[in-house]
């Protein structure tokens, strides 16, 4: 369905902290460059009638102050837009709250896109999954922006996407984005021996191994599998 190796590598991924909202954040940071005009990018992440082609059906009103919900996800509260430049909201799911800001930005005849993740996620928390269980989430969810861009705004298949998940090719998809979030990890200060457990057991949460233990331990605001089959 895609090209595994040219995905993984066109993401770049950061991980760090800032203080945000009175205290201390996990702040992780995921983008690439897409080949489609700003106009076109803002569109796709905005439109409702878009979103359901490449990620979930959402409901509520998108503008500012506004309430979401994506179907069987996260909901939230739109706290700032500046189109198309960005937007920023709340991200809730499973009773837990973090927020995400999407920064877009002309870059020649493309669009530098830029989503941060930002949690007030504890220390022991933190330790058993990483940034790599958001940015697996995430890098999901640009798999399927990116096909849905690159034909021309066309709805990605979710049988299709599902069959391709579960595939070989899908499992080494998640294993590879663990992998870049390991590494950023480390980059971000991380102790390499506790970053390396971390991403071993997103990665398998995510590729369906010791599926009870991980989705039991699953860190507030994921991005999860849950949307693995728009993506």
């Amino acid at each position: 369905m895609i090209d595994v190796t040219h995905q993984i590598s066109s993401v770049r991924r950061k991980v760090g902290t800032r203080t945000f909202k009175g205290g201390e954040a996990r702040v992780v940071t995921i983008g690439r460059t897409y080949d489609a005009p700003l106009d076109d990018v803002w569109d796709a992440c905005t439109n409702a009638e878009r979103i359901p082609r490449w990620f979930l059906p959402v409901t509520g009103e998108l503008k500012l102050g506004g309430r979401y919900q994506l179907e069987g996800h996260a909901g939230g509260t739109i706290e700032s837009c500046d189109p198309p430049h960005g937007f920023t909201a709340t991200w809730e799911y499973d009773g837990d709250v973090s927020w995400i800001e999407l920064n877009l930005s002309a870059e020649g005849d493309g669009t530098r896109f830029e989503l941060q993740h930002i949690a007030h996620v504890d220390d022991e928390k933190w330790a058993q999954f990483g940034p790599g269980a958001v940015g697996v989430g995430y890098d999901l969810l640009f798999v399927g922006l990116t096909l849905h861009l690159a034909s021309g705004g066309a709805a990605v298949d979710p049988e299709e996407a599902m069959a391709w998940t579960m595939s070989d090719e899908g499992r080494r998809f998640v294993t590879e984005s663990s992998e870049g979030w390991y590494a950023a990890n480390v980059a971000g200060g991380a102790d390499p021996a506790a970053a390396r457990a971390a991403a071993d057991r997103t990665t398998a949460f995510y590729t369906g191994a010791e599926t009870g233990q991980a989705d039991a331990d699953q860190p507030a605001g994921a991005a999860g599998a849950e949307g693995a089959d728009r993506a």
